[in-house]
Order: structure tokens, then C-alpha cells, then sequence
């Protein structure tokens, strides 16, 4: 974790319930010295600036969003304005030359296609049997993917045991589907287009990578 490398880390999230999960973490590493520096706040990206400017000073070196959490901030207006204004909060929490590492699914190949890969760069894969999934659709425009993921329960997954039914687990979540041109366009309107600003697949350079699962941006805010 950054906090073993010797970096200060504030997280912040919406839900009380992944905040449980952080100070429970924090908790069970209470006796590891660089976990007293972990601050863990409830903020929501829409008012994150306010939420925590009490913390930020003059500003934090990165602002880190990974795992396709943003998708989970839906568009609830048609265009996009609660997603551009997270953008900004996140820009202003920044010091000048800190930088934004934020990802997102490959959604265009998944609206072009229909599937997503089970295949994940940020968790154990070899236990997902399959992601089914929907594309629905508003004004003719993909608004919403919802994946059913489908996963395999048995311990011995993989020893020549049969999956059944009773040992396969389904759950589901909702997504917004970015496009990577849209939301390239909404981060440059947000840093300046003179923001240095690299994408990469699969945390890999996109020449190395025809298709991947996961885009990542890395922008760094100007000085």
C-alpha cells in the first residue's frame, strides 16, 4: 500500500459502508506505525472540495480514482455536468504539478459488442465464471451498462470440481458507460489543453495493447 511506502493517504468515499471497511483496515494495522497517518473521511465527489478542505492545504500530490469507480457516478441529467463537476473537484484538490490517475472500463468496445472480458487487472479473475451483460439505451444513446457478475464460491475452484448452481454467486452493478473520447474531451476542458496528459492500457502504453479491458489517465494539474 502507498501508506508502506512512506506516503501520507487521505480516502474518502460516499458509503458508510466502504468506510467501515477503511477503519476496520486501519484498524487491524493499528500497530504499523505509517498506518497513523491514514485519514479517512466521508466526502462525495460533487461537494469533495468543501468535504475536506480543512485536509488539503496547498493541495495533495495525486488524486487517485482507480478500479472503474467513477462509472459508478451515473448521469443523472443527460449531459454529463455531475461527472465534469467531480472533475473539477478533483482538479482543485491538486497542488500545481499533482496529477489525477483515473480509469474506466473499456466501454466502447462493451457497446460496440455486447461483452465484457471477465478478465480483470484489479482482482483475482480466475474465479469469475462470466459477466453477463446490458446495454440500455436513452434517446439512442448507450446511458447505462449493467453487469451481472457470476462468480464460482468453491474453494477448490479450479481441482476438477464440478460448478453448480449452489456454488456459483450473482450480483450485480450499474455503470456509466465512457466513452474514451468523451471522457478524454471532459478531462482536458477541465486541466487546460496544455496539461501534460498520458492514457494507458491496462497500465500498459496503448501501442503494446490492441484492446484492452481498463483505460487509465494520468493529467497532471499545471504549474
Amino acid at each position: 500500500m502507498l501508506l508502506e511506502e512512506g506516503f501520507d493517504v487521505t480516502s474518502t468515499d460516499a458509503s458508510d459502508k466502504m468506510l467501515k471497511y477503511a477503519l476496520k483496515a486501519r484498524w487491524n494495522r493499528r500497530k504499523v506505525p505509517e498506518f497513523d497517518n491514514w485519514v479517512i473521511e466521508e466526502a462525495n465527489w460533487l461537494t469533495l472540495y468543501e468535504d475536506i478542505e480543512q485536509l488539503i492545504g496547498d493541495g495533495f500530490d495525486a488524486v487517485i480514482c482507480l478500479g472503474n469507480s467513477f462509472a459508478h457516478m451515473l448521469d443523472s441529467f443527460g449531459d454529463q455536468r455531475e461527472q465534469k463537476q467531480a472533475f473539477r473537484n478533483f482538479e482543485k484538490c491538486l497542488k500545481p504539478g499533482g496529477f489525477l490517475l483515473i480509469d474506466h472500463r473499456n466501454y466502447d468496445n462493451i457497446i460496440d459488442t455486447g461483452r465484457t472480458n471477465p478478465k480483470s487487472i484489479y482482482y483475482n479473475s480466475n474465479h469469475m465464471i462470466d459477466i453477463k451483460t446490458s446495454v440500455m439505451y436513452t434517446g439512442g444513446k448507450p446511458a447505462l451498462v449493467i453487469l451481472d457478475y457470476l462468480i464460482d464460491t468453491t474453494a477448490s475452484f479450479g481441482k476438477n470440481e464440478f460448478i453448480t448452481e449452489n456454488n456459483i454467486s450473482e450480483f450485480r452493478l450499474s455503470y456509466y458507460p465512457h466513452r474514451l473520447k468523451v471522457f478524454n474531451s471532459m478531462l482536458v476542458n477541465t486541466f487546460g489543453e496544455n496539461a501534460y496528459h498520458e492514457i494507458y492500457g491496462d497500465f500498459k502504453s496503448l501501442n503494446e495493447v490492441e484492446n484492452p479491458n481498463f483505460y487509465i489517465h494520468y493529467i497532471e494539474k499545471t504549474l
